[in-house]
């Protein structure tokens, strides 16, 4: 597969299922915590980190409770529950990220590290398929501004 990362349209009705659980017996809860803080160590890196905590302490906290996030969407333990505070798993993190102001360029940048880091991913493809289904199109949820043509261009 080619990882493709599909536009994301204001007002689309984005249709996702959730990962194929076969994406977390195939790593394990210590395989998913080792491909989550690869992801989060070069998301520090890139061009979205001043989304993140820039203090190393704070931002090791986010990468805990993100992991627990991935952990529990992709079929493993109900580690992520005591975040929710009763809501929907997918709702939740999709409210989470009304509190930035994320444009798709924002998204590309996410999805594109993401995509590193599972190329480098040993297991089934099928399985990284899927789930890379899931991160494109759940990830069109968490885009809320778009970028308007200019009326001086």
């Amino acid at each position: 597969m080619s990882y493709e990362i599909t536009k994301a349209i204001q007002g689309e009705d984005v249709k996702f299922k959730n990962p194929d659980p076969a994406f977390y017996e195939a790593l394990g809860y210590d395989g998913m915590q080792e491909l989550m803080y690869k992801f989060y160590d070069r998301i520090y890196e890139s061009n979205i980190a001043h989304f993140f905590p820039q203090d190393p302490e704070e931002f090791e906290e986010v990468k805990k409770k993100n992991t627990k996030f991935f952990i529990q969407i992709c079929g493993g333990p109900s580690i992520y529950d005591e975040e929710m505070k009763g809501k929907d798993l997918d709702q939740y993190m999709i409210d989470i990220h009304k509190n930035f102001s994320i444009y798709e360029k924002s998204r590309d940048e996410w999805l594109g590290t993401f995509r590193e880091v599972l190329m480098e991913l040993d297991i089934d493809q099928n399985i990284k398929d899927d789930f890379w289904q899931y991160l494109d199109k759940f990830s069109k949820l968490t885009v809320n501004r778009y970028l308007k043509e200019s009326a001086y261009v």
